[in-house]
């Protein structure tokens, strides 16, 4: 996804490998079924079902594709050191790791526990805990290296104490929970699965230029021990909670003129549930905005981020397309990969029958042909398995930015929903206004005004007053989610053009590469076949 200055690193500290060194990459992009599998040792391709081969056995009719002619490397840039445009070379680290920072983390040796809880059943739950593997040179960190285990509830509370502080910033997004993939796939297989998307998740907020210094992620990074932030409450809990509240904000509302939430509270979004008289109030808000004839006394004004809004909106519908295509192309060149690897086989079989049953030269002649249409196959075959892999290394960008673009819409919700705070505490204001004008035209008609008049209209401005200073606390939150939006889009646009531009290169310069080795595989057949044309 979107890199920064964490490519200084591995050579000085190498990170700790997960059990098994074959990580499963759970994408879009790939297929399910598997290529082909050649043989790629000395023996024959159909060796292995020869158990005890003779001499007329396939050994001695078709030998063993060069495979060295079809070297499986990346042809980004033309250098085995550059990866999507960045020079990985030893000597490239090992001179920006004393200039620049760094954060790299890994997640590794999955272990399963036992649930501590009350439960009369011995034995009745576990879940499994992952080794996090940091090393930084970054200031705000107490120390180089740390290892912790961490379970996936704590990166969920990682994730929901992210959404709370940073709000209008593109938070990645943690994994799901995945109930149903742990109870269909292997237990192994989902563990795997689930370490790589948390390795994934971590990474990326270690490259975030702000994420990567908050306090919440050191803390979860290098607290030994018992997860330290604080978890947040189930959503049930925070219903029943603002459902306690709720009879005692009507009656402040009836005794002081409106209830009014605190302003600390003011800084995080309605819909948590802990103050469903607010609630109430923003929904009630939000359909005035929609369908009331007054227009609301604060609108978003900002006609640079409307536009690069809209535009946001139509970049994901065309990404959402190009990523379906880019699927289609994936399994296309799978199956012809897969297409090719059984037809040079079906051509060794047929190779063998006309060498066995050859008479005459021409049957011989067609046989050392069909050997070579085999040959080339296999090693066509295996070209493609490898582009295929090339493909998804680099058009896997569309799918990570489809999950980009659900932060970004996320930080525009936080935006939205501040503002809908704002409209709320502005209509407030207002009808606390009107209320106390009635009062105070209704009281100056008695001589001497009326005492119970006065004293409400005295509870009134004191509302105001509260009111308006939870308004002026919510502009400020307002105002500080657009200079992160503000903030985020420009960063955004740098780095998917970057992002972008790197795997364009890297996906046309690979299929320019395996182009050219299949035709000269095949350039080489039609010139062996050739000379049995002219017989």
């Amino acid at each position: 996804m979107m890199t920064l200055e964490n490519q200084s690193y591995e050579e000085a500290h190498p990170l700790p490998k997960s059990n098994g060194s074959k990580s499963i990459l759970h994408d879009p992009l790939s297929s399910s079924s598997p290529f082909v599998d050649i043989p790629t040792d000395d023996a024959d391709p159909l060796h292995s079902s020869t158990p005890n081969p003779s001499p007329n056995s396939i050994n001695t009719i078709l030998e063993p594709p060069s495979y060295a002619e079809a070297v499986f490397g990346s042809f980004d840039l033309d250098s085995p050191s550059s990866i999507n445009g960045h020079d990985h070379s030893p000597s490239s680290e090992a001179s920006q790791s004393f200039s620049s920072d760094y954060l790299k983390i890994s997640v590794s040796d999955p272990l399963k526990e036992q649930e501590v809880s009350n439960s009369l059943v011995p034995g009745g739950s576990y879940f499994y805990s992952y080794l996090i593997t940091t090393f930084t040179n970054l200031s705000e960190y107490n120390g180089t290296e740390f290892n912790v285990r961490r379970r996936f509830k704590d990166v969920v509370a990682l994730s929901d104490r992210l959404g709370q502080s940073y709000r209008g910033f593109f938070i990645p997004l943690r994994p799901d929970k995945s109930v149903v993939e742990s109870q269909v796939m292997q237990q192994n297989e989902f563990v795997e699965l689930r370490r790589a998307a948390l390795e994934k998740y971590l990474t990326r907020l270690a490259d975030h230029p702000v994420i990567r210094r908050s306090e919440e992620l050191r803390m979860f990074l290098e607290a030994s021990g018992k997860m330290p932030l604080m978890r947040t409450t189930d959503v049930a809990s925070r219903m029943l909670d603002g459902a306690v509240r709720l009879p005692k904000q009507l009656l402040g509302a009836e005794s002081e003129g409106v209830g009014v939430a605190d302003a600390s509270e003011l800084t995080q979004p309605a819909k948590g549930g802990r103050d469903l008289l607010r609630i109430f109030k923003e929904l009630k808000q939000s359909v005035t905005n929609d369908w009331g004839a007054a227009k609301p006394l604060l609108l978003e004004e900002d006609k640079e981020f409307l536009e690069r809004k809209d535009k946001l909106q139509d970049f994901e519908q065309q990404l959402s397309s190009v990523s379906l295509q880019a699927e289609s192309l994936v399994k296309a060149q799978q199956d012809i990969g897969e297409t090719l690897g059984q037809l040079g086989l079906a051509f060794v079989k047929l190779t063998k029958f006309e060498t066995e049953e050859a008479i005459c030269d021409s049957q011989r002649a067609c046989a050392a042909d069909m050997k070579n249409v085999a040959t080339a196959a296999v090693k066509a075959s295996r070209l493609y398995r490898e582009l295929n892999a090339q493909t998804v290394k680099h058009l896997d960008k569309l799918h990570e930015y489809l999950g980009v673009m659900l932060a970004v819409n996320n930080a525009f919700t936080d935006r939205s929903s501040a503002l809908l705070t704002v409209q709320t505490l502005l209509s407030d204001l207002s009808s606390l206004n009107l209320r106390i004008e009635k009062l105070e035209a209704a009281s100056s008609k008695i001589f001497g005004g009326d005492r119970s008049r006065i004293r409400k209209i005295e509870e009134l401005r004191d509302s105001v007053r509260v009111t308006e200073d939870a308004k002026n606390c919510a502009v400020r939150e307002y105002e500080r989610i657009k200079d992160n939006n503000r903030n985020e889009l420009e960063r955004l646009e740098k780095e998917r053009h970057d992002d972008f531009v790197n795997m364009l290169k890297g996906f046309v310069v690979n299929q320019a590469g395996y182009a050219e080795k299949m035709a000269n595989v095949w350039e080489t057949v039609a010139e062996e076949t050739s000379v049995y044309a002219k017989i």
